[in-house]
């Protein structure tokens, strides 16, 4: 085996916490379509692909380390809005909270001189400062237009 049991048990929870963040997006995007936002219905529906992505290449991480996958239980998420501000806001303080966690695998990894799993989690890091980065500057976006300008918003993603 490749893998410790306490590596092992922390990225079991990071694969509970992925899939969380895709249904997230997935409530996010839902809301969006039916408010008739079809480009930010878009970009939403993608980020829970590829929410849904990250979690599937930790399953096949752990279980080609020869671990066990023990997805969590995973709470409803938010799925009213009172604004578009709001829901890119969510979006963005959970990848920063995403980051902190793939932070805290990489120290676990660290400790447990585990050189496997720190090359794995490399790519999560790098991946961390692209989703922060593109909700930081959604989230801009979404407030220099302002809820009575959201065509422009509409435009801004279409492109």
């Amino acid at each position: 085996m490749l893998i410790s049991p306490k590596m092992n048990a922390a990225i079991n929870e990071q694969i509970g916490n992925e899939f969380a963040a895709s249904l997230q997006y997935v409530a996010i995007a839902s809301h969006f379509a039916g408010e008739g936002l079809s480009e930010l219905a878009g970009k939403f529906y993608l980020q829970a692909e590829e929410e849904r992505d990250h979690a599937m290449r930790f399953v096949r991480y752990v279980v080609d380390a020869g671990g066990r996958v023990a997805i969590p239980a995973i709470a409803a998420p938010k799925a009213q809005f009172a604004s578009v501000e709001e829901a890119v806001k969510l979006s963005l303080e959970w990848e920063q909270t995403v980051t902190r966690q793939i932070n805290g695998l990489v120290q676990l990894a660290i400790q447990e001189q585990d050189y496997i799993a720190q090359n794995f989690l490399g790519w999560f890091v790098n991946e961390q400062l692209e989703e922060v980065s593109s909700m930081d500057n959604l989230l801009k976006v979404v407030q220099r237009a302002g809820e009575q300008n959201l065509l422009y918003v509409e435009s801004y993603l279409a492109r």
